[in-house]
């Protein structure tokens, strides 16, 4: 009875061991009879049965109480879902953690003297879903280093699957050549990517939907039209004041589709010319 109790406590909760009973309540007599009781017949949780809670009993240890901090630190950590945060925009990541009701997971970045990005997880993602928050904005090529370190550091901690989230995707303007011997550097961003170990990717309004196809992985595109819809629509704008701009020929479609869902308001296109990079009027 004693090996059988000790056996039912532990699978119970994977996260109790025997070496876990002797670290946190030393004097715990390993070989200690239990007693439970089945209030009502056993139930199965997608196809694993559910165990019910153990009566009190002046030997079960008060440290596996329901209500101890032993256990309410179980089951915080039991969420099978991890939010990271690289240092491109913290806030983002910490307001879509409150959104959840997750907390951030705990990480380190730092940069050496040369420049070069460490990471290191600092709690356990295996058989986790991770998301890591992290637009590859300016600085781009640091941003984006920064988020190819932190899908590897997950991939070699056993992950289950990594979602990179990048609102803002660097690098997304170069979807084609405009002249001769020129690099495609969406392309390659998104390869890298996907080597790395990213099983997803999630980004919001890319400069042209073709950049989706660049990935051989699943990628969600969120567009923003709607919430910016919806607050124009409870401003109550007068329509006789409202014009939907597209800065240039580029974004007529979007513009367009804009105006329809504003009562198909006055629509207005900027002749936009290029000289070289940077460098428009």
């Amino acid at each position: 009875m004693a090996s059988s109790s000790l056996l039912w406590l532990c699978s119970s909760n994977p996260l109790i061991s025997p070496a876990t009973l002797l670290k946190a309540h030393p004097r715990f007599p390993i070989r200690h009879r239990f007693r439970c009781s089945l209030v009502e017949p056993l139930k199965f949780e997608n196809g694993k049965p559910h165990f019910p809670l153990l009566t009190s009993d002046p030997a079960f240890p008060t440290f596996l109480s329901p209500n101890s901090h032993f256990q309410n630190d179980i089951n915080k950590h039991d969420t099978r879902l991890r939010i990271f945060s690289g240092t491109a925009n913290p806030a983002l990541a910490q307001e879509i953690a409150c959104y959840m009701g997750l907390e951030l997971g705990k990480i380190k970045i730092k940069r050496f003297a040369d420049g070069e990005i460490y990471v290191q997880l600092q709690e356990s993602v295996r058989g986790c879903d991770v998301f890591l928050v992290q637009p590859t904005c300016p600085p781009a090529n640091e941003n984006l280093m920064e988020l190819l370190i932190m899908i590897d550091a997950c991939r070699r901690a056993s992950a289950k699957n990594i979602t990179a989230v990048i609102p803002y995707f660097g690098y997304a303007r170069a979807d084609r050549k405009t002249q001769g011997r020129e690099s495609i550097a969406a392309k390659l961003v998104a390869n890298l990517i996907t080597e790395a170990g990213a099983n997803r990717v999630l980004a919001c309004d890319l400069h042209s939907g073709q950049s989706m196809g660049y990935f051989d992985i699943p990628v969600d595109h969120v567009y923003g039209q709607p919430v910016i819809l919806d607050y124009l629509a409870s401003k109550t704008i007068c329509s006789d004041d409202l014009v939907v701009v597209s800065p240039d020929v580029g974004g007529v479609a979007r513009a367009r589709a804009f105006a329809k869902k504003l009562s198909d308001a006055p629509l207005a296109i900027v002749d936009k010319r290029r000289h070289g990079h940077n460098v428009a009027e």
